[in-house]
């Protein structure tokens, strides 16, 4: 990270980014074209590892370029807040910003996909609840994962 001094090291204070919002921006290449996808995720931190899961449709844009190439990138961000300034190049933004980058992973059976949307429906709804699924519900949907290789935490703070 170029301005180290924006940089959030501090791994509770990343995940409390990730744990505070509930959309994420899934980026894609196909082909050096990118393709990025806003969407719903749940997530797991164990092991100092950080994994994405998502769900979706069994055909679609995005399965395809995933099946191509499962390189992936995920962008997270929250709190922004207008910098205002004395001349329109002063002005600025106040935000926090998760990226983290990894190879998407396809869950291909019944308890991976339950374990899969279980992190998904936790943190969408905040509740620790035992969740059941149809079984035939759970033959037709994509259910996949992103295990993040690495993850950076970024922040411009208002200046009081």
């Amino acid at each position: 990270m170029r301005r180290k001094d924006k940089e959030i090291i501090d791994v509770n204070e990343k995940l409390k980014i990730i744990g505070k919002n509930k959309v994420c921006r899934l980026a894609l290449s196909d082909n050096h074209q990118p393709y990025i996808v806003p969407l719903n995720y749940g997530y797991s931190f164990e092991k100092e590892i950080l994994t994405f899961y998502f769900h979706s449709a069994n055909e679609g844009k995005k399965l395809e370029i995933m099946k191509k190439n499962n390189r992936a990138c995920v962008e997270i961000d929250c709190d922004d807040v207008l910098i205002e300034g004395e001349k329109p190049c002063n002005y600025n933004y106040a935000f926090k910003s998760i990226i983290a980058v990894g190879r998407i992973i396809m869950l291909n059976t019944i308890d991976e996909k339950k374990e899969g949307l279980t992190h998904l429906m936790k943190h969408q709804t905040g509740k620790s609840e035992q969740y059941h699924f149809d079984e035939k519900m759970m033959e037709r949907i994509i259910v996949y994962k992103m295990v993040a290789e690495e993850f950076t935490g970024k922040r411009k703070e208002v200046l009081q």
